[in-house]
């Protein structure tokens, strides 16, 4: 799923269909917008601050969109202008995690949050992945209700947000067959 075209019956208002899609290099100024939105929009939920981000030089948003040196990303679109977007990659832990996961408040609720998260499930196994992790506050309701209903669930392993470090984070996984423990392996 590098390119999707989809129209789930919760986007019909929208004239033109969504698109998901794996960023390029030449896609690194669109990249560099919606996470500073998303920065901005929801400061902390994130791993660096918008000050952090605003500081990256032009080559290092050009690394990130074409992936060279780290996480892939998705931008997802509507009427062709972005309107969300999601990281995934190998942690320092070697753990593939969906990372970076924002959508646009106007699009909130459409669908748009689910085809993002499907692309990532869709390069994990790609890649020869069985499990991908995520951060997330417990006292941030609304993504951990949806990531719940994407699958995953929180094991037992919290740490400090890194760019908020009164925030704690817990740990959530998914896995390809559906069964998991406490611990973040697979069910007997």
């Amino acid at each position: 799923m590098t390119a999707s075209t989809v129209r789930p019956s919760s986007l019909c208002h929208f004239e033109q269909y969504m698109k998901v899609r794996l960023t390029e290099a030449k896609d690194w100024m669109l990249l560099k917008q919606v996470r500073l939105a998303a920065l901005s929009d929801t400061p902390t939920a994130f791993g660096v601050s918008y000050e952090t981000a605003a500081k990256y030089t032009d080559e290092q948003w050009q690394e990130r969109a074409s992936a060279t040196a780290g996480p892939e990303f998705w931008l997802a679109f509507v009427h062709g202008a972005p309107v969300g977007m999601i990281g995934a990659g190998l942690s320092r832990e070697n753990r593939y995690s969906l990372i970076g996961m924002w959508i646009g408040p106007r699009v909130r609720g459409s669908g748009i949050a689910s085809t993002l998260v499907e692309a990532v499930k869709f390069r994990a196994r790609q890649k020869g992945h069985e499990r991908i992790f995520l951060d997330v506050s417990p006292d941030n309701g609304r993504a951990a209700n949806f990531y719940l209903k994407q699958g995953f669930v929180f094991i037992d392993e919290y740490e400090p947000l890194a760019s908020y470090p009164h925030i704690t984070v817990q740990t959530m996984v998914w896995l390809a067959n559906g069964a998991v423990d406490q611990a973040g392996g697979s069910a007997s």
